[in-house]
């Protein structure tokens, strides 16, 4: 089933102080969304986009929320079904991204456990909490879930990222499965899987051949209209679909030579991460 607009819906984004996060709880402020729920561990970045969508008409609900705390992420929730209610529509969209280093030259094994925490368990337990509701009720209700095209090739110098990453990808998709065998149509799982976005997490980070750094935008527009229409899984650029096309064919040895030949082994080389 199609979900025209989020109008008169109850929306929950994490990660959003900014980038996507915060176009993906503008798109929800801008289609008449009843409540949009920010989440997010940057106190002063989440009041001032709070603001911004509240100046554009939202009603707009903020909590401060290190989504790599289990207890955190129960105490929150608790807090927004007493003050909001139950979420319709779940963004989970916070992320980290370590990199440019082999694993075997990891030094902080704390990057390790923060990443998965990060990127592989919060979803699970964000969802945890308002995926029941969801199914119990008769409205459309909406996952959606950005993970990366790290999920679908084994990248070097991001090996922790990758895992958190196909984590993530594993999970929804299963849960998704789990959802039609069960009968319950009206909530819907989608899954995004882009290259390296312009958000800055991912600077010095470098397109590979005919796959430049995505834009913002681009992504958030692509991923709003596919959660909507309900649709599974959401692979960006069309190159990442080819790669993970010829990936799947190629015999190992083929495919590392094809991968390494385009660019992609060689694009985490001069990764610098977003600036503290």
């Amino acid at each position: 089933m199609t979900l025209d607009t989020v109008a008169g819906k109850k929306v929950l984004v994490t990660g959003a102080a900014m980038g996507l996060g915060k176009l993906f709880a503008e798109r929800a402020v801008r289609e008449g969304a009843a409540a949009v729920v920010l989440w997010d561990v940057n106190e002063v970045g989440l009041k001032d986009t709070a603001a911004e969508l509240t100046a554009l008409g939202g009603n707009v609900y903020q909590y401060v929320v290190d989504v790599a705390s289990q207890d955190a992420i129960g105490e929150a929730a608790a807090v927004v079904r007493n003050e909001v209610g139950e979420i319709d529509i779940l963004v989970n969209n916070a992320g980290i991204v370590r990199g440019n280093s082999y694993f075997w030259e990891t030094t902080n094994r704390a990057d390790i456990d923060k990443t998965m925490a990060i990127n592989s368990l919060a979803p699970m337990y964000i969802t945890l909490e308002f995926l029941p509701a969801m199914v119990a009720g008769n409205g459309q209700a909406r996952v959606l879930n950005i993970a990366s095209s790290a999920g679908l090739v084994s990248n070097p110098r991001m090996s922790v990222y990758a895992a958190s990453k196909w984590a993530a990808l594993g999970w929804s998709d299963s849960v998704r499965i789990e959802l039609e065998q069960a009968g319950h149509e009206h909530v819907k799982f989608t899954t995004v899987c882009p290259t390296y976005i312009n958000t800055g997490m991912f600077d010095g980070a470098k397109g590979f051949l005919f796959t430049p750094i995505l834009e913002q935008d681009e992504v958030v527009d692509t991923s709003w209209r596919e959660m909507k229409a309900g649709n599974p899984l959401v692979i960006l650029p069309w190159t990442s679909r080819l790669n993970k096309a010829i990936s799947g064919l190629l015999p190992i040895k083929l495919r590392d030579l094809f991968l390494n030949t385009v660019g992609v082994y060689r694009s985490m080389d001069e990764f610098t991460g977003r600036n503290k």
